[in-house]
């Protein structure tokens, strides 16, 4: 009878985990996302943004949002660190491509990197959020100029969205998360990895 009464309860109160990339070339401002999510989110102070340094390799932060625990994978965005990212692909529920939307210079860059990204078959379907850091810097595109230089419109098959966010500040991000959430909740991906992680 507990047995039953305990399989129960842990149906009606378990809390799905998504699993959230985090890439965007160097410098883009990744981790501090991440430092500032777990700021938002957790009971824990992400690390101060003068004191990060470039990811060489991963951070892991998990977070509880709107009854769901994330777990984010940062990972680094140097050159020859991209070509580590397809590791990750087929265990992710969702994209977060974070783009320094101060720095104009780096967006062909940036977008070359995407478009490899979202080639990708192992991404099949994972929603993606576009990032646009750094808007708390004069001069920083808008979330419709990243969107039109990234040429947005025309991805096919997954949910996205473009928002205007600042890992400084703390703008946006809860809005991104709160999108996170409800587009995977949604998505076949999500339901896909279940029955997948279930077997």
């Amino acid at each position: 009878m507990f047995s039953l009464l305990y399989g129960f309860y842990e149906y009606i109160f378990r809390k799905d985990e998504f699993h959230v990339l985090i890439l965007g070339v160097d410098k883009a401002g990744k981790t501090n996302v991440l430092e500032r999510l777990k700021t938002i989110f957790t009971q824990s102070i992400g690390l101060d943004p003068g004191k990060i340094l470039p990811t060489v390799g991963l951070n892991v932060g998990r977070i509880e949002a709107h009854k769901n625990n994330i777990v984010f994978w940062d990972l680094g965005g140097q050159s020859g660190l991209r070509s580590i990212w397809d590791k990750y692909y087929s265990e992710a529920h969702a994209i977060v491509y974070v783009v320094d939307a101060a720095n104009r210079s780096r967006f062909e860059e940036s977008k070359v990197a995407l478009d490899r990204m979202l080639e990708h078959r192992e991404l099949t379907g994972a929603p993606l959020l576009i990032m646009a850091n750094k808007q708390d810097l004069d001069g920083a595109a808008t979330s419709q100029e990243v969107g039109q230089s990234f040429s947005i419109e025309r991805v096919e098959g997954r949910q996205f969205k473009v928002l205007p966010v600042s890992a400084y500040t703390g703008q946006g991000l809860k809005e991104g998360v709160e999108w996170l959430v409800e587009t995977v909740r949604r998505s076949h991906r999500a339901i896909r990895l279940r029955v997948r992680s279930a077997r």
